[in-house]
């Protein structure tokens, strides 16, 4: 059969490849480079998206906060890494919530602090590189951690997955499992091997989609963005 498939649900399936995945229906963070967006999920290929960035994705961030500080690309491994000797606490970047009653995010502000405070300590900027990163990194996963685990109380689920290639983020997967484990909700993560893009998640959402009988004619094309 031919099927093609949306590589977002991909992302999302990817929880399924671990043992003791989450139960429907539950919200999903997908966060990617190019992604970032939570959804409600009640099956392997129904979800509805509740809400999504505005501006930049937060791995999109990650790749330009990484860049002002002349780090490589990409820029999500290498500030985490940075991070781990930094004190978050020694520069503090604004939490961009937006209305903490809905879903959506914006990090182009953030982004935009971060630059501000280089620019304004040159000379003792590279000597605090580590606590920059670290404090970026925190602002980018408080504002996650809240809006996924407020997602979970909204649809009353108790089981969250987080997807995507951020997903890989060590100190996400650490807040997301302190801030849920106070409400009493179950969180599902991939392993690293599976938070980027790979072929397994992509056949876990073919072989869902087959046992549902989807299929898709032969003139079907392919598209950068879902439709």
């Amino acid at each position: 059969p031919w099927l093609g498939v949306n590589h977002l649900e991909g992302h999302i399936n990817s929880v399924f490849l671990e043992p003791d995945p989450p139960r429907f229906p539950f919200v999903a963070l997908l966060a990617s480079g190019g992604h970032t967006s939570v959804y409600h999920v009640t099956s392997h290929t129904k979800m509805e998206v509740m809400g999504q960035t505005r501006d930049d994705a937060a791995g999109e961030a990650f790749d330009k906060v990484a860049k002002m500080l002349g780090l490589g690309y990409p820029g999500g491994g290498i500030i985490g890494r940075l991070a781990e000797k930094g004190n978050p606490g020694n520069v503090l970047f604004p939490r961009i919530y937006l209305d903490k009653s809905e879903f959506d995010f914006s990090f182009s502000g953030l982004k935009t602090a971060v630059n501000r405070y280089i620019q304004t300590h040159q000379e003792s900027c590279q000597e605090q590189i580590a606590d920059i990163a670290a404090g970026f990194q925190e602002a980018v996963v408080d504002v996650l951690s809240y809006k996924i685990i407020r997602a979970a109380m909204e649809k009353n689920c108790r089981d969250i997955a987080i997807v995507g290639g951020v997903a890989a983020n060590k100190r996400l997967r650490e807040k997301v499992r302190q801030d849920a484990k106070d409400k009493g909700i179950a969180v599902h993560i991939p392993s690293f091997d599976l938070c980027g893009d790979n072929a397994a998640m992509i056949a876990a959402v073919g072989y869902h989609s087959l046992k549902e009988g989807s299929v898709s004619d032969m003139d079907a094309d392919v598209y950068s963005r879902a439709l």
